[in-house]
């Protein structure tokens, strides 16, 4: 039996989504031959290559009225043909001698992105802001920062002139978004292709051939992945129909567990719920089928004791030397997501927390937690940096235990492992200083946690378990250590107040002010389904509107509701984004908060 995992387009450049190298793993534990590809990867090198930019100029001009963007590009075709197989080259590690002539500009064409690089966006003393950002040395970060604007450019260009649902970490996201029916869909599937998906049924049919798999699986990790993975799936039913598909990831967790539409089993045989491990030894025929779903729509989750153990990850087939590091914003920690080639690893399965009332408790990926010993996560850390040669590891844990954490940074440090990393935490009162310097004693470079609302009668409603002086205090710890620190923000909760969203903002400006937090993001809340708060709505003064119950249901995962008296969260929004980007800068830490919104004089707190 040979099984071929494709990570469908489009995920992030820099390094490979950890879904497929993780099950390829454990298949290859338990003996089963199996071969990895990166469609995601295979895309995007194909399209921002010489012969995929003339492509694009084709298809720009079949379009009757190019944008002034699109214009730009094909008045400057030439220049772009002759430059984007050497900036992609340099993205890649492979041309590092190029950094010097992309670094004194003149040789990449610089289209609207570049606006980016004035402090007014206007393209006024661009080289000043270049030096203040990169100095007289930093040659080589200077040069990604400029051609990751470059292809930033060649992305808004291939979406203005040659398909508008195409983005460099998704694709047709807005078909698969709050998808209740599965039409839209098999509609885009069934209209004429587009250049995107000439490429990727090119890419399956070579993949295809190159495999001869018996078994596809295909991972469905966030929306922007769902149209190519049906698209994928299609091709392999056209060419292979004898080839079984598998899907699963994130997608099919949160959003298709109440799937009730059978023409999904037209592309796919199975469908693989939670951590994927026990479905797939039913797959192979060495266990039981468990937590998989197929056409009779049944949904056999049978849980046992027993479950299989995580397995190290493996990246045989995957060539890492050919992944894109991306600079798009001069943050430091803001690059991390973006640049370097970070082997992905999760140390524990589930949230050792798991009773945050938004969040997905319920599913067993999340409320579940169980974590292996020190010495063993050590062990697989040092196999991994041995088989790769990669000595950074982004740990993609729901968060980061303290106690676990502690224990495997004295592991790694009495080995004498040297290792680069970083992951998700909470800012509770477990962070304490002595345990940052250990964490950058052992590696850790940077973490990432949720700040949420920033307000503790909001923080305390949605049980996060922490407080806005937990959180200081453990912001300032890891900044005191020297680790970078990112914040998750949210706005938008159910009985926020506009006035807390702005004393959100100060709290927000105070941790940048202080230094204590780098980079930080926005998101707008949602109700999902499988989260306390859509078990008890009445708890936080909302209603839920669902919608009429199609025939045949496709997604279910984010819930309407009504808020009566809720301020306009949307507005509120475009201020808070506006002040964070310039926080992110080091801009603006001087303004009140109330600067940056249109509000009424009555609401105006004290910045």
């Amino acid at each position: 039996m040979k099984i071929l995992l494709i990570t469908p387009p489009l995920v992030q450049l820099n390094t490979p989504y950890p879904a497929m190298p993780t099950l390829a793993g454990f298949l290859r534990d338990q003996g089963v031959e199996v071969a990895q590809a990166d469609l995601s990867l295979e895309l995007v090198l194909r399209l921002f290559s010489r012969d995929g930019l003339r492509q694009v100029a084709e298809a720009c001009r079949a379009r009757a009225k190019p944008t002034p963007h699109v214009r730009f590009f094909l008045d400057h075709l030439d220049s772009y043909l002759n430059t984007v197989e050497t900036a992609v080259g340099f993205l890649q590690g492979r041309d590092e001698a190029a950094g010097w002539l992309i670094a004194r500009r003149g040789l990449l064409p610089e289209g609207p992105r570049f606006s980016a690089l004035s402090p007014d966006g206007t393209g006024g003393d661009e080289e000043a802001t270049l030096a203040e950002l990169f100095g007289t040395l930093g040659v080589t970060d200077r040069a990604k920062h400029l051609a990751s604007l470059y292809l930033d450019d060649l992305a808004d260009i291939i979406r203005e002139g040659a398909d508008p649902d195409f983005g460099f970490a998704r694709y047709a996201e807005r078909i698969a978004v709050a998808a209740p029916i599965f039409d839209p869909l098999l509609q885009r599937l069934a209209a004429p292709p587009t250049l995107i998906d000439r490429l990727i049924d090119n890419l399956t049919e070579e993949t295809l051939r190159r495999h001869a798999p018996e078994i596809v699986g295909l991972t469905l990790p966030f929306p922007g992945t769902v149209y190519a993975t049906f698209r994928i799936a299609a091709a392999v039913r056209r060419l292979a129909p004898a080839t079984r598909i598998v899907m699963g990831g994130g997608y099919v967790n949160t959003e298709l567990r109440s799937l009730t539409d059978p023409r999904v089993f037209d592309l796919a045989d199975f469908l693989c719920f939670d951590e994927g491990f026990a479905p797939w030894l039913g797959i192979v025929g060495k266990a039981p089928f468990t937590r998989t779903m197929t056409v009779d729509l049944r949904l056999p989750l049978v849980c046992t004791g027993d479950r299989p153990v995580a397995p190290t990850p493996s990246y045989t087939g995957l060539d890492l030397s050919r992944y894109i590091s991306l600079v798009e914003m001069a943050n430091p920690m803001h690059r991390i997501w973006s640049d370097g080639k970070w082997i992905k690893l999760q140390l524990a399965n589930g949230c050792y927390w798991h009773k945050c009332a938004f969040c997905d408790v319920a599913l067993d990926y999340i409320g579940r937690y169980e974590a292996p010993d020190a010495k063993s996560l050590a062990d697989k850390l040092a196999r991994l940096k041995r088989e790769t040669g990669q000595t950074g590891f982004h740990f993609t844990d729901e968060a980061l235990a303290p106690a676990l954490i502690r224990q495997l940074c004295e592991e790694l440090l009495a080995r004498g492992e040297t290792l680069t990393w970083w992951g998700n935490v909470r800012f509770d009162k477990h962070v304490t200083p002595a345990l940052a310097r250990l964490m950058a004693q052992a590696g850790c470079i940077a973490v990432t946690g949720g700040l949420e609302c920033a307000h503790d009668r909001l923080l305390k409603l949605m049980n996060k378990g922490i407080t806005l002086a937990s959180a200081a205090q453990a912001c300032q710890a890891f900044s005191d250590a020297g680790i970078l620190v990112h914040a998750y923000l949210m706005y938008g909760f159910p009985t926020q107040t506009e006035a807390e969203t702005l004393d959100a903002l100060e709290y927000v400006r105070q941790r940048f002010e202080a230094g204590h937090i780098q980079s930080a993001y926005w998101h707008r809340f949602a109700l999902t389904a499988h989260s306390p708060i859509a078990k008890h709505p009445e708890t936080f003064g909302i209603r839920l509107t669902p919608p009429a119950e199609p025939p045949r249901r496709f997604a279910l995962n984010e819930i309407p509701y009504a808020e009566p008296g809720a301020p306009d969260h949307d507005r509120l929004g475009e201020g808070l984004r506006r002040a964070l980007y310039n926080y992110m800068l080091g801009l603006g830490l001087d303004l009140p908060v109330r600067k940056w919104f249109v509000l009424p004089k009555r609401n105006v707190i004290n910045g």
